[in-house]
């Protein structure tokens, strides 16, 4: 039993890798991919390139793309608590939820300019109940420097 609910999450986020990697047009435009992910956490990686800069004289990221990394990493792990608060549901069943999930509320602090070659954005889940999943989310450059923090409410029910 304990195998075959083994083969069954590592379905899910195989097909969740590829949903959020290849799938999504905005997250394949700005070039993110998945570095890790489970039931309460995810963490992503985003490669610099010059199209994502905002501040030019600095070459650091565009604050819209520090939030929506943020956004999506923290979508990510909600969308992933309501794939687990699904228990029984196919797998089928599970995927379709992810057109369910959708933000509400987000708060980002911007603690410092986004430079640096590549960049992680953290999620992990405060809480999830049937209708609402909370997380926090941080992103941090190649050299750990915290850039950015946030807390999100999604919609997942």
């Amino acid at each position: 039993m304990a195998d075959e609910t083994r083969d069954e999450e590592g379905a899910l986020f195989h097909a969740v890798h590829e949903i959020f990697s290849e799938r999504i047009p905005f997250n394949k435009l700005l070039g993110i991919s998945i570095d890790s992910m489970s039931f309460e956490s995810a963490r992503i990686r985003l490669d610099f390139r010059d199209e994502l800069v905002g501040n030019f004289l600095r070459g650091s990221l565009h604050g819209g793309v520090v939030s929506a990394v943020l956004d999506l990493t923290g979508g990510l792990v909600a969308f992933l608590s309501a794939a687990k608060n699904a228990a029984g549901s196919s797998h089928q069943e599970k995927l379709e939820k992810l057109a369910n999930v959708g933000t509400i509320d987000m708060r980002v602090d911007y603690l410092r300019p986004g430079t640096g070659r590549h960049f992680f954005s953290s999620a992990y889940l405060l809480r999830s109940g049937n209708k609402v999943a909370v997380t926090r989310m941080e992103l941090h450059n190649d050299e750990d420097s915290l850039i950015a923090v946030g807390t999100a409410a999604y919609l997942v029910g």
